[in-house]
């Protein structure tokens, strides 16, 4: 994409839903579905990744501090 998902989101989140001019009539996406559509694109740039699949984990057994 040209613009960064970010940018997006605070451009449509500060402008209005719909505007008329000229007898043009435009209307954005909804917010909600320009976020979906965010985490859908991050979680599939993820999985193109597989070694991000994994993640290192300490193991703490209970009573050791």
């Amino acid at each position: 994409m040209a613009e960064d998902m970010d940018n997006v989101i605070k451009r449509v989140a500060e402008g209005p839903e719909s505007a008329e001019a000229d007898g043009v009539r435009v209307k954005q996406q909804p917010l909600t579905q320009i976020i979906e559509a965010d985490k859908h694109l991050g979680n599939k740039a993820a999985g193109r990744n597989p070694a991000k699949a994994f993640t290192r984990v300490k193991i703490v057994p209970p009573g050791t501090a």
